[in-house]
């Protein structure tokens, strides 16, 4: 995980997370606060308002009370031939009383809109105040409604129905019905059933309070039925139809107070309801959620605002500042891999006065200094190496110089002047090669070298060995240390050919093995024993070839095998060196690998 997203992932999970869950549960704990309180408050004012209804309807009901025991009620339910149309038996003079008597108690009441007299023993309705476009149901029809067997269980105690409740009994205007049977005052036997139609212009001067204040409160008042159905609408729009029709959701809040928050009408809504302890109704209050927490909303929207304005300007901050750091200490870093790749020649570019500045400055000056140390280790390593190259070139030069002048004290002593002719003209051309001031020369200067060598070699030991050169042209101008070639042949002579009764062979071929050259040197010769080969190591540390010190020269052998090896891997590096592949009776073969490049 790179340092950029480290910062934008803390940023997130810091500051963004934190304020977001905390503005969710803000929310919630503000909304279930509002909720609880409104409920509270609800819960007084319902209780207040339906004690207001109740009042209205208990004093109807003492109105009505005092109307059926009234003598102008029970001449009434005593008259015969009473009816509209049917006036041939009334004394006109009786019925002005009775009708003057029966308002001064009832009509005249400013609530009452419309009252019927059902009279059981004609079976029929008697109109007392008549209502224009409105014919009452017959008794017989009357008397098969549910409500009929109500009121008659109810023996004389008052029944309330509501608006749109009975619409084919008391027609469909918003008013409230009460129907009671009404008894003779002597015997107590049924005689009749009342029924007294009430304005709810008492309901609208209890509700107006809250009608004009609805702007500012959003809030309305329903009267239900158990079923459901709204006989009453503060705001007069949803009368007549069904609190669940609106509703999403359940409605029910049960006979106490309740409280539920619902989608009604399309609307967040809470419902509050509360039993008027009257029938089977109820008083619902709707209030929008909105009107609420309008303020509360507004509230929290400007604090919305405010933090996305904050959280913006951090995220600029971010961008910008932070993102400017990251990116400076990302770049840094690449440098550093591309310094521990081994490219010194990098620099970081230093602005600004600040950490940032600092940082690059000491990182450019880290890398100067620690190339100037490579260089410095770089020198000191040259000189070494060209120090132990002419110790090793010191140990060849006398030994194969030693093996030479006794081949000639050999032939001299032989009296064979012509062979020492031809074996001091090859040692010439072998030591105008060897004083040369060239640690490399070419493969074709190193394979003149070499014959010179084996022709002298051959000249002392005549029947001993016979060797082929097999080295392509294109070679021949290709880069090889001097006295590379040479100490290895004369190992396999000396060593592979001592005491043997055939004659012997050395080949030595190359070729090109893509960027490098590969030399092979094979014989036929006695081979190398296994615990000779192991002890065999050119590659040791320098601890190691301290505690494996090398015996004196004379007690030496494959003195030259190992100081070339030695030369290689100094002047090449461990890749490139020898590679012996031997075994006693099976001869030796030498691979000598060097790079692929000609000399300067």
């Amino acid at each position: 995980m790179n340092l950029r997203f480290k910062l934008f992932a803390a940023f997130f999970s810091l500051i963004i997370l934190p304020l977001f869950l905390l503005g969710v549960a803000s929310y919630f704990i503000i909304s279930d606060t509002i909720e609880k309180k409104y409920a509270q408050q609800t819960e007084l004012t319902l209780k207040a308002v339906s004690q207001s209804v109740n009042f209205m309807f208990r004093e109807m009901n003492k109105v009505t009370d005092n109307t059926v025991a009234t003598s102008a009620l029970q001449q009434l339910l005593h008259m015969k031939g009473y009816g509209r149309g049917d006036l041939t038996e009334i004394n006109y003079l009786q019925l002005n009383e009775i009708q003057r008597n029966f308002r001064d108690l009832l009509i005249n009441h400013p609530s009452v809109s419309y009252s019927l007299l059902y009279r059981l023993n004609e079976k029929r309705a008697m109109p007392i105040y008549y209502k224009d476009n409105f014919t009452a149901m017959p008794f017989d029809k009357f008397k098969r409604l549910k409500l009929y067997e109500e009121v008659v269980k109810l023996a004389g105690l008052p029944k309330w129905i509501g608006p749109y409740e009975y619409p084919q009994l008391t027609g469909r205007e918003l008013s409230f019905n009460q129907i009671r049977m009404v008894k003779d005052v002597n015997t107590l036997s049924d005689m009749g059933v009342l029924l007294v139609q009430v304005k709810s212009t008492g309901l609208d001067d209890i509700f107006r309070t809250f009608r004009y204040n609805r702007g500012k409160h959003d809030t309305r008042f329903y009267i239900v039925n158990g079923s459901g159905l709204i006989m009453f609408d503060s705001t007069g729009a949803d009368k007549g139809r069904n609190l669940s029709d609106l509703t999403e959701g359940t409605t029910s809040l049960g006979d106490t107070y309740g409280n539920v928050r619902r989608i009604f009408n399309g609307q967040d809504s809470i419902l509050s309801s509360i039993g008027l302890g009257l029938e089977d109704w109820r008083l619902v209050s709707v209030a929008s959620w909105d009107s609420l927490s309008g303020e509360v909303i507004r509230i929290m929207r400007w604090l919305v605002g405010i933090v996305v304005v904050c959280v913006l300007s951090a995220l600029l901050f971010i961008l910008v500042f932070v993102n400017r750091i990251a990116k400076s200490i990302i770049w840094i870093v690449r440098q550093m891999r591309r310094v521990e790749s081994g490219d010194l020649t990098v620099r970081v570019q230093e602005n600004g006065r600040d950490e940032l500045f600092l940082l690059s400055r000491g990182f450019n000056r880290q890398v100067e200094k620690v190339g100037e140390l490579l260089e410095q280790v770089k020198r000191q390593r040259d000189q070494k190496n060209r120090a132990e190259l002419r110790v090793l070139q010191a140990q060849i030069k006398p030994h194969f110089l030693f093996n030479t002048l006794e081949s000639i004290n050999a032939l001299a002593v032989q009296n064979k002047g012509m062979a020492v002719s031809q074996i001091v003209r090859r040692l010439g051309s072998i030591l105008r090669i060897s004083i040369q001031d060239k640690e490399e020369i070419s493969v074709r200067q190193e394979i003149e070298h070499l014959r010179s060598y084996l022709d002298i070699q051959k000249y002392r030991f005549e029947d001993l060995f016979n060797y082929e050169i097999d080295v392509p042209e294109e070679l021949m101008d290709r880069a090889i240390l001097k006295l590379t070639l040479q100490p290895l042949v004369e190992n396999s002579i000396q060593h592979g050919f001592e005491g043997i009764d055939y004659t012997g062979c050395v080949r030595i071929r190359a070729e090109s093995a893509g960027n490098d050259t590969v030399f092979w040197i094979e014989d036929n010769g006695l081979g190398i024993e296994r615990g000779t080969l192991a002890k065999f190591q050119y590659m040791f540390s320098e601890e190691q070839q301290i505690a494996f010190a090398a015996p004196p020269l004379s007690e030496r052998r494959g003195l030259g095998v190992r100081s070339v090896a030695d030369r290689l891997r100094i002047q090449y590096g461990r890749r490139y060196g020898l590679f012996i592949c031997s075994e006693p009776g099976g001869g030796t073969v030498i691979k000598c690998t060097i790079p692929n490049y000609f000399p300067e």
